[in-house]
């Protein structure tokens, strides 16, 4: 049994990240906000995954003095370059094809939100891919659509299970919320009895 200090809101879309959260054992609602995702010139990607958790953190109300606001977003950079989430079949193969046979990161920004302000952290995890051949990444795109998937993969789904050779660091972070490091910070409004 759970006892929680603090009501926990998790403001997000992605329902990765819900059900990330609830495999926690953390009773917490969810709340929807809108943020335009852009992100000034001067932010290095390395530090747009915590500036956009931020950003959305400031678009949140906190109400009560027990309310704790998670806000997250993951990133995948290659090359220094952020790999967004693609539009059409054409960019997600490209993307897949560029991340095929090689190293990447995924990063995620997660903030937490309560009436003493704000509490941010960023987690690293590098994934390595095996070569992808075109039948592999024709056959994930046109079954999986990744088309709201940061790099256009998912590590949970097929294109993970057939293609990711390695990873290194938190494996729920690549699917969109580090849970070992965000529990850490939660613990100390959570006890196990």
């Amino acid at each position: 049994m759970l006892n929680i200090s603090k009501k926990i809101f998790l403001a997000s879309k992605s329902p990765r990240r819900r059900e990330l959260l609830s495999e926690l054992q953390i009773p917490f609602k969810t709340i929807e906000i809108k943020v335009e995702e852009t992100v000034p010139d001067e932010i290095l990607s390395s530090e747009t995954a915590l500036f956009l958790a931020e950003k959305k953190a400031k678009e949140c109300e906190v109400d009560g003095e027990d309310d704790i606001i998670i806000t997250a977003d993951t990133i995948v950079i290659y090359g220094g370059e952020i790999l967004g989430k693609p539009i059409d079949f054409k960019e997600a193969e490209f993307m897949l094809k560029k991340l095929s046979g090689k190293v990447h990161e995924v990063i995620t920004g997660v903030c937490l939100k309560s009436k003493r302000g704000l509490e941010s952290f960023q987690v690293k995890t590098y994934v390595e891919f095996d070569i992808l051949t075109q039948e592999q990444i024709n056959f994930y795109i046109n079954e999986f659509k990744p088309f709201d998937k940061a790099g256009a993969y998912g590590i949970q789904e097929w294109i993970g299970m057939i293609g990711i050779r390695k990873i290194e660091g938190d494996y729920f972070n690549v699917v969109g919320l580090p849970l070992f490091e965000l529990h850490k910070r939660l613990s100390k409004y959570i006890s196990h009895t």
